[in-house]
Parts: structure tokens; sequence; C-alpha cells
């Protein structure tokens, strides 16, 4: 059973998340949303994710937080299109 806390979890809300009976993903959203901000320096969010989910997904696949860990995951993996005025076309 992983514990409390911890340099990929400072707040232990990953671990409070999977001990809450009845969480939602919109739930597991927030919560991923304020543990990605108590992120410590020198440690990345995609190295983070990947390690919870190694130690939450075996033991509870069907969860809303390893869908939500899965789906952080894979959305910071997908490189995105820069917006605003770099995007746009220069005139020659």
């Amino acid at each position: 059973m992983p514990s409390k806390g911890g340099p990929l979890d400072p707040k232990g809300l990953i671990f409070e998340a999977y001990q809450i009976d009845g969480i939602t993903k919109p739930e597991c959203r927030s919560i991923f949303l304020d543990w990605a901000l108590s992120l410590g320096d020198g440690i990345t969010p995609q190295a983070a994710i990947a390690e919870l989910l190694t130690v939450y997904e075996g033991a509870n696949p069907e969860h809303p937080m390893t869908q939500v860990l899965t789906e952080g995951l894979d959305s910071i993996a997908q490189p995105r299109r820069r917006g605003g005025w770099r995007s746009r076309s220069r005139p020659h």
C-alpha cells in the first residue's frame, strides 16, 4: 500500500483521492490540478505521473484518478500547436 506524502505527492492528494469512496472524475481532475501545482522543483509532471501510475494503476485500474492520471500523461506527451500572434502568417 502506498504511503501518504513524499516527493511525488507532497500533500498526499493523490493518495487521499484513492481512499475516497465514490469520488467522481471531475473531483479527481480538481485534485490533479492542485497536485500538479504542488510539485516541487526538479520534479517533472510527466515523470511523476508515470511513477504514480506504476504505484496505483495495478490495484485501481478503473478508478477515476487512474483515468485522470492517464489522460494527464497522454496530454503532456502530445505536442501542442502554438497559438496567438506567433502562429499567424506574416506578410512578406
